[in-house]
């Protein structure tokens, strides 16, 4: 079990070290949260190619990343009198202790999925006017889409089996294909965004992100295509020289490796 007299010590390090860049590094003390923005999004991206390569030691670092830009923001805020690490850390730990009534009230749940439900009515009764105002307009389409089918199932809006989501796929696949028939570029765009957005739903049924299963094709993908052009340059032979079948040789070996 970790030493938490050990973690605190660690944790005010980190504050200490912030109030000092602040006062007088040049380029910290130039930041606002709207500059530290993009930079905040590309650390929890290179958060996430972390763990999906399953590298513990680069998942330490990342976390590291992420957690010296919220005690950035918070000192931030601290500056103007809008709110401190002290009360970021009791709202998160406010909210956790309402959302989680079987675990500090007395409600009782069976399974995961009773959670869940209870979490969406909770934030209903907090004021919320939809289940889906949690959702971030500035996300990925497809992290949105996967968020958006998460957050109505809470609240039992959702198939009640995987056989009836793909049946849905295949629905849509045949709407898309008679649009292609059709020529219309905005029928066909449409068609095509149900076709992922049921694909992305059938992916929730399988316990499969989307995301994730996505990436792991990019990476692999990559991998494959890079071997490729390895040996474009070993035989000296660019790959705009080479034929479809040529090419082929070394992809399937790409895909031994």
């Amino acid at each position: 079990m970790p030493d938490r007299t050990s973690q605190l010590k660690a944790f005010d390090r980190l504050l200490t070290i912030m109030d000092e860049l602040r006062a007088q590094c040049p380029w910290d003390k130039k930041q606002t949260m709207e500059s530290l923005r993009h930079l905040t999004i590309e650390e929890v991206y290179e958060l996430g190619d972390a763990i999906l390569d399953n590298d513990l030691d680069e998942v330490k670092k990342e976390l590291g990343d992420v957690l010296l830009h919220i005690v950035f923001y918070a000192k931030i805020g601290s500056e103007t009198n809008s709110f401190d690490i002290e009360s970021v850390c009791d709202s998160i730990s406010d909210k956790l202790v309402s959302r989680h009534p079987h675990i500090y009230g007395d409600i009782e749940v069976n399974d995961e999925e009773d959670v869940k439900r209870n979490w969406e009515e909770l934030k209903l009764k907090e004021g919320k006017k939809s289940v889906l105002e949690g959702v971030p307009k500035s996300l990925p389409a497809m992290v949105k889409a996967n968020r958006i089918q998460d957050k109505v199932a809470g609240v039992g809006f959702d198939w009640e089996a995987p056989e009836q989501v793909f049946e849905k796929v295949e629905e849509e696949l045949t709407e898309l294909k008679q649009e292609i028939a059709t020529g219309n570029t905005d029928a066909i765009e449409n068609e095509f965004g149900d076709v992922l957005f049921s694909m992305i739903n059938y992916a929730r049924f399988l316990n499969i992100n989307p995301e994730n299963a996505l990436e792991r094709t990019n990476k692999k993908f990559i991998k494959r295509f890079q071997y490729l052009e390895e040996k474009s340059k070993e035989i000296n032979k660019p790959l705009k020289d080479m034929t479809l079948s040529e090419m082929d040789v070394y992809w399937e070996e790409a895909k031994l490796l």
